[in-house]
C-alpha cells in the first residue's frame, strides 16, 4: 500500500522537512546536521490517460548549481522558483546526494491542484512564498497538459489535441476563395483606352492570344459580356453540363464555373445588364443565374429540351425559349410565367433572332418539305403571337443559326448547304440572290456566324476547324486559317477591342485571336 503525503497551504515548514519513509524505496542518505533541504513538488504525468497514476516528488535543492537531481527511473519535471521555467529531465540518472520522496496522487486534477497550491521556497531557504496560478500555456515535449473542463468550455478555440496533424488543422480552417474563382468587375487596362470612342475598322486576327481548355465536353457557344466595361469576360456553354466565365482579355483563366444543370447546356446568354446569365439545356431546365453569387434568380422546368434562348431587345425581363417542340414560348422573369406561346407545325426550333425594335422575331426550324423549304424560317409578331410569314427561305436546307447586321437592315442565315444566305429585315424578308457566302463546310454541325462590330466582315467556323472571313459587300473570302483540330462551331468578335476574336470547337477548347 502506497503512502500519500500532500502539502497543504497551511502546513508547517518544520513538518515538511521531516524524514519520510517509502515502503518500496528507502532513503539512501541521511541529511547532515545543519544542512537545509528545500522540498519542491513536481507533477509528473504517468501517461495520456486521465485515470493513470501520477507522482509527486520532493527533491533536495542544490544551493550551488540551482538544479534538482532526480532519482533514476522517475520522469521528473523541474520547476525553478526564480523564472518559473519548466524543463523535462532526460535521461534519468542516479545521484548520490539527494533525498527522494515519492508521493502518489489519485488523479491529474489533484496533482495539478497540488502543484498550483504548493509552497515554493526561495533559493536561500530563509523565506517562503506561494506560487500564484497564472493562466499560461506551457508546452512540454512528450506530455499533453491537462486542461480543466471550465477552460475547455470558455476557450474552445485554444484547445487543440496533439494528435491533430497540421494538415487537418489547415483543412478545418476557412480557406479563402481562389484567385481564379473571383468575378472581377474592374475595367481591364486593355479596354480602358477604347471606352467611349468609336469602334475602329476590323482587321483579320492572325495571332493566337490564349487557349483555354477547362471544359470536358464540346462547347456550343461563346459570347462576350455586352457591358463594355466588363467585356473582358467571356461566357461559354458546354455539353459537359456546365457554363463558365473566362477572363479572355487579360489572363485567359476561368473566373467561375456554374453547375446548376443536370444535362448538357445547349445555349446560354448574358443579360443586358451583364449581371445575370440565362441558360437552358437538355435537362429541360431554364435558369437565370446571378453572375457574382451563382444563385438562381429564376428557375423553371420546361416541357421540352431547350436549344435556343434570346432576351428581348428592349425589355430585359422578357426572353424567348425554343427547343424540341412545335411551340416557342415567351417568359416574364418577374412573375415566372409564360406570357406568349407561338405554335408552328415543326418538330424543333434551331435558333431565335429578334429584329430591330423588338416587335418581330425570326425562328429557324427543321421543317423541310420535298419541293420547298416551307417553314424553315418563320417571322412572328411578338405581341400578337401571329405568324407573319413562313415563305422566307425556299431552299431545302435547314439553318442552324441566324445573325443580324449591326448597321444595315439585313440578316444572314447559316445553312447546312455549306453557305450563308443574306436576307432583308423588312417585309417580306426577301433573300438576296446576288450574294452567297460559300466556301466553308458545315456538314450537320450547328456552326454559328457573326458580323464584325463595324459590319464589314462576316466570320464563320467550319466542320474542318477552320475560320473563314468574308467581305460583307462582295461576299468573297478574304482570309481563312486552321484554328482548331475539330469542328469550330462558334466565332465572335469583341464588342470594344478591334480585331479580337474568340472561337470554340467540338473538343472543348476556346481560343482568342488578334
Amino acid at each position: 500500500m502506497n503512502l500519500s503525503l500532500v502539502a497543504y497551504d497551511d502546513s508547517d515548514s518544520d513538518t515538511e522537512t521531516g524524514k519520510a519513509e517509502h515502503p518500496s524505496l528507502p532513503i539512501r542518505e541521511t541529511r547532515p546536521a545543519g544542512s537545509a533541504m528545500n522540498p519542491i513538488h513536481y507533477f509528473v504525468s504517468g501517461g495520456l490517460d486521465t485515470k493513470s497514476t501520477s507522482t509527486m516528488q520532493t527533491v533536495e535543492n542544490t544551493a550551488n548549481t540551482g538544479t534538482s537531481p532526480v532519482h533514476e527511473g522517475s520522469p521528473a519535471c523541474k520547476v525553478q522558483a526564480n523564472n518559473r521555467d519548466v524543463v523535462t529531465s532526460y535521461p534519468w540518472k542516479e545521484h548520490s546526494s539527494q533525498s527522494v520522496l515519492y508521493m502518489s496522487c489519485k488523479s491529474h486534477d489533484q496533482a495539478l491542484g497540488s502543484l498550483m497550491k504548493s509552497e515554493i521556497l526561495s533559493g536561500n531557504g530563509s523565506c517562503s512564498q506561494k506560487r500564484l496560478y497564472q493562466d499560461t500555456s506551457v508546452t512540454i515535449k512528450g506530455i499533453r497538459p491537462y486542461i480543466p473542463k471550465r477552460l475547455r468550455q470558455e476557450k474552445p478555440s485554444e484547445v487543440c489535441e496533439e494528435k491533430e496533424s497540421e494538415e487537418h488543422r489547415e483543412s478545418c480552417a476557412t480557406k479563402p476563395d481562389m484567385p481564379g474563382e473571383q468575378i472581377s468587375t474592374k475595367v481591364s487596362d486593355f479596354i480602358k483606352p477604347y471606352l467611349g470612342s468609336k469602334y475602329k475598322s476590323t482587321e483579320i486576327p492572325r495571332k493566337l492570344v490564349f487557349q483555354m481548355s477547362k471544359h470536358s465536353g464540346p462547347i456550343n457557344k461563346v459570347q462576350w459580356c455586352p457591358v463594355q466595361g466588363w467585356s473582358h469576360m467571356l461566357l461559354s456553354a458546354s455539353m459537359d453540363k456546365t457554363f463558365k466565365i473566362w477572363n479572355a482579355v487579360d489572363t485567359g483563366c476561368c473566373l467561375k464555373t456554374y453547375t446548376c444543370h443536370g444535362g448538357a447546356v445547349r445555349t446560354a446568354q448574358w443579360s443586358l445588364c451583364g449581371r445575370r446569365i440565362l441558360s437552358g439545356g437538355f435537362d429541360s431546365m431554364l435558369h437565370l443565374t446571378d453572375v457574382e453569387t451563382g444563385t438562381q434568380v429564376f428557375s423553371s422546368k420546361n416541357e421540352f429540351r431547350i436549344s435556343a434562348l434570346t432576351f428581348h431587345l428592349t425589355d430585359p425581363n422578357v426572353f424567348i425559349c425554343g427547343g424540341f417542340s412545335p411551340e416557342v414560348k415567351a417568359w416574364d422573369i418577374r412573375n415566372c410565367k409564360v406570357i406568349k406561346v407561338y405554335k408552328a407545325a415543326v418538330q424543333q426550333t434551331l435558333d431565335v433572332l429578334f429584329l430591330p425594335e423588338g416587335k418581330e422575331f425570326l425562328t429557324s426550324t427543321d421543317a423541310v418539305s420535298r419541293d420547298s423549304a416551307d417553314r424553315t424560317i418563320i417571322a412572328w409578331d411578338f405581341h400578337s403571337a401571329a405568324k407573319i410569314s413562313n415563305q422566307i427561305f425556299h431552299e431545302r436546307y435547314t439553318c442552324p443559326s441566324l445573325t443580324l447586321h449591326p448597321r444595315e437592315s439585313a440578316f444572314v442565315a447559316q445553312t447546312n448547304g455549306n453557305y450563308m444566305a443574306l436576307f432583308s429585315t423588312q417585309r417580306p424578308y426577301r433573300i438576296n440572290k446576288k450574294k452567297r457566302y460559300e466556301g466553308h463546310k458545315v456538314e450537320g454541325f450547328a456552326v454559328g456566324c457573326e458580323f464584325s462590330p463595324d459590319g464589314t466582315l462576316l466570320v464563320t467556323g467550319s466542320s474542318e476547324g477552320k475560320i473563314f472571313f468574308y467581305n460583307y459587300h462582295t461576299a468573297r473570302i478574304i482570309h481563312a486559317f486552321s484554328a482548331h483540330n475539330q469542328a469550330c462551331v462558334n466565332a465572335t468578335f469583341h464588342p470594344v477591342l478591334p480585331s479580337l476574336l474568340a472561337t470554340c470547337d467540338w473538343s472543348g477548347d476556346i481560343k482568342t485571336w488578334q
